[in-house]
């Protein structure tokens, strides 16, 4: 054998083999040894030559010109099994490092390692099992599953990390992802492993391999949090599901700018939801009601939200986008809503007539802005009906303003509420005499007789009588029958002749007359008994 420093030739000298080595920085001067070799190993590093025949092992240095001794020195043994790998005869470099020695096999592994001899590192790793090295070795060697199983023995996550990477280089997602399960409990090295499977385009290989990991004991928010962002990203149909199962346990706050980025409004607003940040949940469903509107789910965060201002947008935004559900949203506001603000927002907006079950609602609460705004309505819808009770059961509102209103409208029913009001302020001759305009005889005469004014009691029989109305001349004879003077009567009835109209009037004065005269004859009797008793008693 040769190489660029000596030359190693057998030859045989009658019955003697010899080795002739020829150094060749001096080639006048080989150097002959007799040997029966069958094998010549040289190191041209060392200047050391191993002859081999049998079981006789002799070592030559060539600077020395003379022959080791035969000890089994472990450097002697390193450099032979470095010269079997360098020579790539593995046979028998397994044979050796297989039996007895005092070689660092592990330092000329490494050695082979960095000089790209895997096959003999692979040999010399796994006679020190050293599985970390062993598998880094295999990845080389593009024995990915040996590599595996190496990295299994060896249980480093660097080892893991190592085999794993190259599994994804060589596209081998199956035993990659065996690895990646080792990996991705470290939070630490999490990252990184994402890193790389992102940098090289492989998405879907990376969220199996999560996807993978949750189930393991020892899975961590991080692996939760990750996913979700790349559902976000790249599966953005699978984010909702995975948020709905583990909300709990994925980082919020950077899964929300995840979600934000990839315009995921919908699992935006769960998530707000989830962390409590009502009013952005609110502001993000009616920024985005197509994608992330629900009725239900609006109305329950609606209620939890510290800003009242959002109250007043969202009744805008319902306005513009679910007009017909905006009173089922004033149910659940009602309670912190500040009425008055609310009726002049719809006011404004010309809108009152849609929220008119919301004012019957609140009604109760006897606001004045409600009150008003809800008889205008029914002024405008002609029900005089409802009005009517709306006036009878709240009555914190403008009733003059109102009354002036309604003397003008041109449905008599309303001009009969006007008068209504008129009397509920006390302005019983206004009330009268609008009753007496529109021939309202029965209101007429009841808020006469309720006014106490003998005056406009007796001015109202002579508009009766004026008016041709006898019937209701007898009837207001008896309305007011305490409030008139019964000459004033008789006087009214003789210049009409309508006596026949006022005579059970006066059947009922004569009546009246006589009992209060028998009732005082009768005390006057039983006074004068009593006092001619008391002075017949005083004399005796």
């Amino acid at each position: 054998m040769e190489s660029d420093k000596f030359i190693c030739i057998r030859e045989k000298v009658g019955e003697q083999n010899q080795v002739v080595i020829v150094d060749m920085s001096d080639p006048t001067n080989p150097i002959r040894r007799p040997i029966s070799a069958d094998s010549a190993i040289m190191n041209p590093a060392s200047k050391v030559i191993a002859l081999k025949a049998a079981k006789t092992l002799q070592i030559f240095n060539i600077e020395m010109k003379s022959k080791m001794k035969k000890a089994r020195e472990s450097y002697v043994e390193t450099e032979l099994i470095f010269a079997l790998a360098k020579t790539n005869r593995l046979a028998e470099l397994e044979e050796f490092v297989s039996g007895p020695n005092n070689a660092h096999i592990q330092q000329v592994g490494d050695r082979c390692y960095e000089e790209g001899m895997y096959e003999a590192a692979k040999l010399l790793y796994n006679n020190v099992s050293n599985f970390a090295r062993l598998a880094s070795t295999l990845v080389h060697l593009g024995e990915y599953q040996a590599a595996v199983d190496s990295a299994r023995k060896a249980n480093s996550t660097r080892t893991w990390k190592e085999v794993c990477f190259a599994c994804v280089d060589g596209e081998e997602f199956r035993l990659a992802q065996i690895c990646g399960l080792h990996i991705v409990i470290h939070a630490d090295e999490l990252e990184d492993l994402i890193s790389y499977y992102q940098d090289r385009g492989y998405f879907e290989e990376l969220i199996a391999l999560l996807e993978a990991a949750l189930g393991l004991e020892r899975a961590h928010m991080g692996m939760f949090t990750e996913l979700a962002i790349l559902y976000s990203k790249f599966k953005p149909q699978k984010m909702r599901e995975h948020l709905e199962l583990f909300w709990s346990r994925v980082n919020i706050p950077k899964v929300l700018r995840a979600a934000e980025q990839s315009h995921l409004w919908a699992e935006l607003v769960f998530l707000y939801d989830k962390y409590e940040e009502y009013d952005n949940a609110v502001i993000t469903m009616m920024t985005h009601p197509t994608d992330a509107w629900k009725e239900g789910l609006f109305k329950d965060i609606i209620a939890k939200v510290a800003n009242v201002e959002l109250y007043y947008k969202a009744l805008s935004f319902y306005l513009d986008y679910k007009p017909l559900l905006l009173n089922d949203l004033l149910t659940i506001l009602s309670p912190r809503l500040d009425h008055s603000r609310a009726v002049i927002f719809f006011s404004k907006m010309n809108q009152l007539k849609l929220v008119k079950p919301y004012l019957r609602s609140v009604q109760n609460h006897n606001n004045k802005s409600v009150n008003e705004a809800l008889n205008n309505l029914l002024t405008e819808e002609e029900d005089y009906q409802g009005l009517r009770a709306s006036i009878d059961a709240y009555d914190n509102f403008d009733t003059i303003g109102l009354a002036q209103r309604l003397e003008k409208h041109e449905l008599i029913e309303f001009r009969r509420i006007a008068a209504y009001l008129y009397k509920g302020n006390n302005r019983w001759r206004q009330s009268v005499e609008l009753c007496k305009k529109d021939k309202l005889y029965k209101d007429a005469m009841l808020y006469a007789a309720e006014s106490k004014d003998a005056e406009l009691a007796e001015t109202l029989l002579q508009w009766f009588l004026e008016e041709g109305r006898k019937e209701c001349f007898a009837a207001c004879l008896f309305a007011s029958y305490d409030l008139l003077h019964p000459d004033v009567v008789l006087e009214l009835a003789w210049r009409h002749n309508i006596m026949d109209f006022a005579m059970p009037y006066f059947i009922q004065v004569m009546r009246e007359y006589l009992t209060k005269v028998g009732a005082d004859n009768q005390y006057q009797e039983m006074f004068d008994v009593n006092f001619t008793t008391k002075i017949d008693f005083t004399i005796v």
